[in-house]
């Protein structure tokens, strides 16, 4: 299976469950690798037989500005779901990334890989 990764989306959000946390937006970093067949965009080279990973990219921030989640694993599904509306799309790896929740963390991660 072929791989379409996307790296370091940073995205503006509302992400965590302590009160401050709640009313401020915070950046994390999202990475996504999707599992697809990209034979037939490599050979025609053309966006319609592919992902267009700048729509993707919109797609997921607006998600994840909309839902202002509490838990990291929450917000990893929200993405995956979005990566998964895609019909052409088999599998979707996810990582969400945030920073300085915790005193003397430099960040918190989680990863996640959900089918079609």
């Amino acid at each position: 299976m072929d791989a379409l990764k996307l790296n370091g989306i940073e995205v503006m959000c509302i992400l965590g469950d302590l009160p401050e946390e709640r009313t401020r937006e915070q950046r994390i970093l999202v990475d996504v690798a999707l599992a697809l067949d990209l034979e037939a965009a490599g050979t025609s080279d053309c966006l319609d037989d592919t992902v267009d990973y700048a729509l993707l990219v919109g797609n997921i921030r607006e998600a994840l500005e909309d839902a202002k989640c509490r838990l990291l694993e929450r917000a990893a599904e929200i993405v995956a779901d979005v990566c998964l509306s895609d019909p052409r799309v088999e599998k979707a790896s996810v990582a969400v990334r945030k920073f300085g929740s915790v005193a003397g963390l430099g960040s918190a991660e989680v990863k996640i890989t959900r089918p079609a």
